[in-house]
């Protein structure tokens, strides 16, 4: 299918407003970039707000089409009936991938939401405050919050909309493992504060070939929520369900978080079918902070209630080893998908083309060791660049970012590439990432901590006796 734009983008003229820092532009923007490192090229990215020719830019030209969801947008008619437009145009050209993504500017009910796309899964773009329940938001993208929320959920969006342009070109997804009867496993919906944390377990699976469920947004309504649950449990073999420090959101009609119901109601299904049939992973943060008493009492319920617990392994790990044990898990029940290498000696070594001279040493030291060293390339077309790229960071082993003169943003950047890897199609576990840094030249990556993420600095000449210290506490570990 030939489309004329791209990715349309639908949203109010007053969530772009200058004295809200342009937040629409500035969302178009970021999204440019990232799908420029996902697709490899440039993409016809549009603007439409309710004020523009209601002809130019075309509803029915358009690929895919990401709303903007707010106040102002629900409020306003011709927001409404453009999107209609577009959904009755999409109607004409069916596909088996969805053309529509919704991002929420700020927080908005089940019943505030336009019925066309209630169901569809959504993109929260706002913070809430843990301790007062406050929605904020983004205006410092690149705040520490910001590293860690906003930019995770944009590359979820940028790697789905990947994935519908794909199948509207006609084209296949690089090396997507199948399996055998399509496995399917039931990722339980969590609290806001693990949202990115799930989204990220979640394209993994994808990636790996597994159907993961809810594939919509759950009702709000606690007799729709619980029948949408059971029918999802009930086509799945297993279920994740991953605890944090917010209790979640409780449905309209139960004194009960959606947490708590799918976990219940995850017991139930594992005690009729045996734990063999449907086993179930619960992982309970080991870092809470500002727990509410309400959340307190549930986990403290769920590490004691034997029929809480029914066909479950509770584990309180770091959340990489809580993924390498999925691994081991399905690995067992599925065979040998996700089995990999474990000599861990292939190291993707990044860095810019202005440093090469620098990491020479380095790359030439790791090889006579009996490394496999992976590096960047920076000659040829831009989509053989991108896929060399893309296929080191499905393969190595243990990633070493070597900062020599570069500045912090880039780092950044190659920071959360290592940390979106799982989800282009990886079948082994990274066994350790660090950034090798010149010393005297800090880096603020506090953000990154929890991600086990190491920063190592190294004085002019040691570059490669440190990268080699690093991979050695790596394998040992």
């Amino acid at each position: 299918m030939n489309f004329e734009i791209d990715v349309l983008i639908l949203f109010s003229q007053s969530d772009n407003a200058p004295q809200q820092g342009s937040w629409v532009t500035q969302f178009k923007r970021f999204l440019e970039v990232m799908l420029i490192q996902v697709l490899g090229e440039k993409l016809n990215i549009q603007l439409k707000s309710e004020t523009d020719n209601l002809i130019t830019p075309r509803l029915d030209n358009a690929a895919t089409l990401v709303t903007i969801l707010s106040h102002q947008f629900v409020r306003s008619g011709q927001c409404l009936d453009n999107l209609e437009m577009f959904c009755k145009a999409a109607e004409k050209t069916p596909s088996p991938y969805n053309r529509i993504f919704k991002v929420f500017k700020t927080q908005l009910s089940w019943a505030e939401q336009p019925p066309r796309i209630r169901e569809l899964l959504g993109y929260e773009m706002y913070q809430i405050d843990n301790d007062t329940g406050e929605v904020r938001e983004y205006s410092d993208y690149f705040s520490s919050e910001a590293e860690r929320q906003y930019w995770m959920k944009m590359v979820d969006l940028a790697y789905d909309i990947y994935d519908t342009l794909l199948a509207l070109r006609g084209q296949e997804k690089p090396e997507i493992k199948k399996l055998y009867g399509r496995k399917t496993i039931y990722l339980a919906e969590t609290g806001h504060d693990l949202t990115v944390q799930r989204n990220i377990i979640r394209r993994e699976l994808q990636r790996l070939g597994y159907v993961v469920l809810p594939a919509k947004t759950l009702p709000s309504e606690y007799r729709e929520f619980e029948r949408a649950v059971r029918q999802n449990l009930e086509e799945a073999d297993m279920s994740i369900h991953l605890i944090g420090s917010a209790y979640g959101e409780i449905p309209e009609g139960s004194d009960r978080s959606a947490m708590d119901i799918q976990n219940m109601l995850a017991a139930e299904k594992s005690e009729r079918v045996g734990k063999e049939r449907f086993p179930r992973l619960i992982w309970i943060s080991p870092v809470l902070v500002n727990v509410s008493e309400r959340q307190r009492a549930f986990i403290e319920l769920l590490k004691r209630d034997i029929a809480l617990q029914e066909g479950a392994e509770i584990l309180q790990t770091p959340l990489e080893d809580f993924k390498n044990i999925i691994r081991e898990e399905l690995q067992e029940k599925h065979g040998s998908l996700l089995s990999g290498s474990d000599s861990a000696r292939t190291v993707y070594l990044l860095h810019d083309k202005v440093d090469q001279d620098e990491v020479k040493p380095v790359i030439e030291t790791l090889q006579q060791k009996g490394y496999k060293v992976l590096v960047p390339d920076f000659e040829g077309e831009l989509m053989r660049v991108r896929n060399t790229h893309i296929s080191n960071l499905r393969n190595f082993d243990t990633a070493i970012i070597y900062k020599g003169r570069v500045n912090e943003q880039w780092v950044r950047m190659k920071i959360l590439d290592l940390l979106k890897a799982p989800g282009l199609g990886r079948s082994k576990p990274v066994k350790g990432k660090a950034v090798l840094t010149r010393t005297g030249s800090p880096l603020n990556l506090d953000v990154f901590a929890k991600h086990n993420l190491r920063v190592v600095e190294t004085e002019p000449g040691k570059a490669a006796e440190n990268a080699l210290k690093l991979l050695s506490e790596f394998e040992n570990e």
